[in-house]
């Protein structure tokens, strides 16, 4: 059986037509939602949620296409529709999500994939999003404008997973632990963080999740680029407080990551942190004082 966070009550929550998101929620009080990042589930949660849950609502749903939650257009091996899994789809999910649990307004926080979710939500629904948290990610727009020459191989993944349908899946396929645990040992400040068997249920969720993890990633080569690119255009912006924390990828890959955040919210407080990519999971007390202290902005 997978691990679960304890204390918290999971259901299986209907957000789209044919599509269901597995949920762990627990605690009372002002609603938070808290989404996961990539190579992981819900899981990667659990100590903020539960710091969390003391005096708030907290939801903490996988994403669709990983974890417990459906997979759409991911059935067949190779033919997942990057359109499934366009960020502004997931993030209608999850506005789906919170009104089924009675919440028409939340604040939101995601990590890696889950802070892009997050950051479309924040653009597509501000009525909605009282506050909003993003970990150790740029804007998919900004990711892709800062990654050239031999330093973008850091993000050799986005590269592959951005290609036609087919060929990703199968090498992917061909070995995911070595894909997915590689990322597991190289973005982890502190292995430690992550014990066995939270490894191996990450590991086992994406191994089953090929199709649809690709099909996110190849969303945010395409139709997620072009979302971004209309609300930059058009001079959209977060208007909701937003709380930014990340590594320096910055210095080493030579952009300045508050200014690029800088561009898109009226009200932000950027943080530079010297944890891992898995902060949530090295830091939880620091990253839940963090968005405690979001909240009372």
């Amino acid at each position: 059986m997978a691990p679960v966070i304890p204390g918290f009550d999971y259901r299986r929550v209907p957000v789209a037509d044919g599509v269901s998101l597995n949920v762990a929620v627990a605690g009372s009080g002002s609603p938070v939602v808290l989404l996961h990042g990539f190579p992981q589930t819900h899981l990667m949660w659990r100590h903020v949620a539960a710091d969390l849950a003391a005096d708030h609502t907290v939801i903490c749903p996988d994403l669709r296409g990983y974890g417990a939650s459906d997979k759409p257009s991911a059935n067949a091996g190779t033919d997942a529709d990057p359109a499934a899994y366009a960020k502004r789809t997931m993030a209608a999910d999850i506005v789906a999500l919170a009104r089924a649990l009675g919440h028409e307004r939340f604040a939101l926080a995601g990590h890696d994939r889950g802070a892009l979710v997050a950051f479309r939500a924040g653009l597509d629904h501000p009525a909605t999003i009282t506050h909003l948290a993003c970990l150790d990610v740029l804007p998919t727009l900004d990711m892709w404008d800062v990654l050239h020459g031999t330093t973008a191989a850091v993000g050799f993944h986005l590269f592959l997973m951005a290609q036609p349908p087919g060929l990703p899946e199968r090498m992917i396929a061909a070995c995911p632990d070595d894909f997915f645990g590689h990322f597991l040992d190289l973005w982890a400040g502190d292995p430690r963080a992550i014990p066995a068997e939270v490894r191996t249920a990450y590991l086992d969720a994406c191994r089953a999740a090929v199709p649809s993890i690709v099909a996110d990633y190849r969303a945010s080569a395409g139709v997620d680029v072009d979302h971004d690119r209309a609300d930059r255009d058009g001079g959209r912006r977060l208007t909701m407080p937003l709380t930014v924390i990340q590594q320096d990828w910055g210095a080493a890959l030579g952009y300045d990551a508050a200014a690029l955040w800088r561009a898109w919210a009226d009200d932000l407080d950027h943080r530079t942190v010297g944890y891992g990519h898995f902060m949530a999971e090295e830091a939880p007390a620091d990253i839940a004082k963090a968005l405690r202290e979001l909240l009372t902005r």
